[in-house]
């Protein structure tokens, strides 16, 4: 028999993998830091990472925990913070989301995707996906492939 904390944390995990998000912390390990998942994503040629922190959320959910995770993004220098809900976002969530205003890209320049988004498992499922720079042609220069001639192995015993 499975307790209820294992259900959530498995809805999390699920929810989680919705927007490609790793877990955040080892749930077994104590404090909550409002952070549920992470997406790491390149908006330039740094080669440093920018962060998405993300909130699950399954069941009742307020304008309160959309500024805490406005809070969350600020602490952890993030460049935008993701809310997963199971439940519809009330219309002063979507104020409190709005009022965070926008994270403009550095390599697609004057491109602004919303600094705090939220999104319903049921929006996840219809194919919605959470906005971000996503660099697949700038990513890092390959290096150059180098030959050798082949030197042909020898016997181990």
């Amino acid at each position: 028999m499975h307790s209820a904390p294992n259900y959530r944390y498995q809805f999390e995990y699920w929810a989680l993998g919705l927007v490609d998000a790793r877990p955040g912390q080892d749930k077994k390990k104590g404090a909550d830091s409002g952070i549920d998942g992470f997406i790491n994503f390149f908006d330039d040629n740094s080669g440093k990472a920018k962060k998405i922190v993300v909130q699950v959320k399954s069941g009742h959910v307020t304008a309160s925990q959309i500024r805490d995770l406005r809070g969350v993004v600020e602490r952890e220098k993030a460049a935008l913070g993701a809310f997963v809900t199971l439940k519809k976002p009330t219309r002063e969530m979507l104020k409190e989301a709005a009022a965070a205003g926008f994270y403009e890209a550095t390599y697609y320049a004057g491109r602004e995707y919303p600094r705090v988004q939220i999104l319903t498992i049921e929006e996840l499922l219809s194919g919605k996906k959470l906005l971000y720079p996503r660099l697949k042609e700038v990513t890092f220069k390959q290096a150059e492939r180098k030959t050798k001639d082949r030197v042909k192995q020898g016997a181990l015993f």
